[in-house]
């Protein structure tokens, strides 16, 4: 009787260790606002085509994402982290030390960061340098390193309106924040020469002088929700709105993008480089959840395939970029054998 009892317990107890592993049915994604709009349109298509459950995919910022993609392995912690630029040498130590290990890095197509106004506003066409005189923390004027003077535009540079510097833009979290100020802010400072002289001799102290930005109210952090940046600018005049380009083209009827050093941003000018605020999109997924999370699988390879992220494909009509048809391809194959990426350099 009492081995009988044993044996039943011991079922029980192997049934509940089973039900705690595999507590999790669905695709669990997390991460950048950017890649959002994308992550649920396959998700949806995914779910469509195979029957299973439609995964949940939550926009927190690239940064967000990864560092609870990074929390550890199992069930209760995101298969995919959405990222709006590349995982950084100290998100991927912080994810070995987790146990998170073997991770697959898969670039799924270019975004573009827009400076956006209402359709009604002023047309600006931005030097690359003047985004930084104008939105950073610590500017130039002079030729001296001063706390942020300048409250108009026509103030940082010839040839802007007359307009009241009022920008909305991402948070810390978001890897648009930081794509913007790897691009703009410290792009827009290095092209002045007594900053670049400060980044050839210190490059760390170069990115702490010319990265924060201006916390006067000039540039206002508005949340992950791009849609309601799109909304502020909208209501506020001459207010600008910093996000990804999707947005930009989901809302032509009712607001424009500027142009940077002369190059209005598109597709074509996201694809080649020629639009300054060009980056890559990616996905991160945990090789040690493949056949462990049902359906994992099927939604990487959902995400690369050719209606999705090829030319013509479903997400372009979303606004996402596509690779060039060799990088796609790469993808595809990256998505079936599914290596483990090497730590990043920085």
């Amino acid at each position: 009787m009492n081995k009988l009892i044993g044996a039943v317990a011991t079922v029980a107890l192997l049934a509940v260790a089973d039900n705690a592993y595999a507590a999790r049915d669905y695709v669990w994604a997390a991460g950048s606002s950017t890649v959002f709009p994308f992550s649920t349109r396959v998700a949806e298509n995914y779910s469509k085509k195979t029957g299973k459950k439609s995964p949940k995919v939550e926009s927190l910022g690239t940064g967000g994402g990864i560092k609870m993609f990074c929390g550890g392995a199992g069930e209760k912690f995101p298969d995919i982290a959405n990222a709006s630029r590349p995982m950084k040498k100290s998100e991927f130590q912080a994810c070995q030390k987790a146990g998170v290990k073997d991770i697959v890095e898969i670039k799924i197509g270019f975004d573009g960061i827009v400076v956006a106004v209402d359709k009604k506003g002023p047309d600006f066409n931005f030097k690359l340098e003047q985004l930084y005189l104008g939105l950073a923390d610590q500017t130039l004027r002079g030729g001296q390193l001063v706390k942020q003077p300048y409250k108009n535009w026509n103030e940082v540079g010839p040839g802007l309106p007359k307009a009241r510097i009022l920008a909305y833009g991402p948070p810390p979290t978001s890897g648009t924040r930081d794509a913007f100020i790897e691009l703009a802010m410290e792009g827009g400072a290095a092209k002045l020469s007594t900053l670049a002289k400060l980044k050839a001799d210190d490059e760390k102290k170069f990115k702490a002088t010319v990265s924060p930005m201006r916390t006067d109210g000039g540039w206002i952090d508005a949340g992950e929700n791009d849609n309601a940046i799109v909304g502020t600018i909208e209501k506020t005049p001459n207010a600008l709105g910093v996000f990804g380009y999707s947005f930009l083209e989901e809302n032509a009827a009712r607001i424009k993008g500027a142009s940077v050093n002369g190059v209005k941003p598109s597709p074509q000018t996201i694809a080649s480089g020629q639009y300054p605020l060009s980056r890559s999109l990616y996905i991160y997924v945990k090789k040690s959840q493949v056949g462990v999370t049902p359906g994992l699988k099927e939604f990487v390879t959902e995400f690369v395939s050719d209606a999705a992220t090829g030319r013509g494909g479903y997400l372009q009509g979303r606004g996402l970029i596509p690779l060039p048809p060799p990088q796609h391809q790469a993808m595809k194959g990256k998505a079936g054998a599914l290596p483990p990426m090497p730590m990043p350099k920085d």
